[in-house]
């Protein structure tokens, strides 16, 4: 934290990442009320900390955050929100690594297996992973020292030893990221910088920033409303590092394309199997930079129309049985009112199409 005193000598700290300042301002004005919440942010951020390439003492971070859905499909909406924002700008060579730190039920069993493992290195490892052995175990995956990372080499999965909960809910989101077509790898070393997530994190990486090699990163943080004075409410969110991104973008010597404005397409979605279907294309059409979004609440039939409508979606695109068993969707203008049956395979050059009209 970059903490100090000031005249009057108050203790004073500045802003160190966006979650918990968007999670005091969605209590502050009882954002809850409304049901799911879809936020971003951006602005300078502040760490005390020795700078190096690609880590600054201010930084300028945006970031989104999903409140009010503790579905997988949330998480894997999110983590797509970022790569489909380095695809539009043109990154290329990128790595999606995900990992469920676990939750109250597992995380204690996670922190014995790591602590266990370790306590015979403890002697070899640096200051910071000797102070957090005792602190926050998990932590000390997070170091990027190589002296300290040889020690970590054997470490046993600490997915193995997931409750059942949390390697569902991981199970589910992958299936999520499979059916859009991201690529990902599982890494079950893989923890945040931050001590509030819980189940599923993530990270984007670039091979070129060197051991800070991190542009997005994120996950789930169910109880950190709760923690701040509200009611458990289930959430997850991203933040990118603008400078990191810069330096990408610098290196592979890419100019971001301008993208025209699209067609609002919302995805109704009746069952599992059209939930991932539908999941599949919203992504694809994200990806060639039309806005699109679906439901992530399994509300029924009427209630994602309305939900379409109050969003005033161009279109709706339904997606149930009937449809999964001909490979076609059904395709409103909720202007006119005009249906028509698109086959899966032509859905995305018809709204493309209809996005140039």
């Amino acid at each position: 934290m970059y903490t100090f005193q000031d005249k009057k000598g108050r203790s004073l700290t500045l802003r160190p990442e966006g979650t918990a300042p968007v999670v005091r301002s969605y209590l502050e004005n009882n954002l809850g009320r409304e049901g799911l919440q879809k936020l971003y942010y951006k602005g300078p951020m502040f760490r005390y900390e020795r700078p190096q390439a690609g880590r600054y003492r201010q930084f300028e971070q945006i970031g989104v955050e999903l409140i009010g859905s503790q579905a997988p499909i949330a998480d894997a909406e999110v983590i797509t929100i970022g790569t489909t924002i380095c695809e539009q700008l043109g990154i290329q060579d990128l790595t999606v690594a995900i990992n469920s730190v676990g939750c109250a039920v597992c995380r204690p069993v996670i922190r014995e297996q790591l602590k266990t493992f370790i306590v015979s290195s403890l002697k070899h490892l640096c200051e910071d992973c000797n102070r957090r052995y005792s602190s926050n175990p998990l932590r000390i995956l997070d170091c990027k020292k190589e002296h300290c990372q040889t020690y970590f080499a054997g470490l046993p999965s600490s997915i193995s030893v997931l409750c059942h909960e949390c390697a569902d809910h991981l199970s589910s989101v992958l299936e999520f990221l499979d059916s859009a077509q991201v690529k990902y790898h599982v890494d079950p070393f893989l923890v945040r910088g931050l001590d509030y997530y819980t189940k599923t994190a993530f990270e984007i990486r670039s091979d070129k920033l060197g051991a800070q090699n991190a542009i997005c990163g994120g996950g789930r943080y169910d109880e950190l409303i709760k923690e701040l004075g509200g009611q458990k409410t289930p959430a997850f969110g991203f933040a990118f590092g603008v400078e990191r991104m810069l330096m990408v973008l610098k290196q592979q010597e890419v100019q971001p394309a301008v993208r025209s404005t699209a067609p609002f397409v919302y995805f109704v979605s009746i069952g599992n199997v059209a939930a991932r279907k539908a999941f599949l294309f919203r992504n694809k059409l994200c990806s060639l930079g039309i806005r699109a979004d679906i439901d992530l609440e399994n509300r029924s039939l009427k209630a994602q129309f309305k939900k379409a409508d109050a969003l005033k979606a161009t279109y709706v695109c339904v997606i149930g049985e009937e449809e999964i068993a001909k490979n076609q969707c059904l395709l409103k203008n909720m202007a006119t009112g005009k249906q028509e049956q698109v086959g899966f395979k032509d859905l995305e050059k018809k709204i493309g199409s209809l996005s140039e009209k």
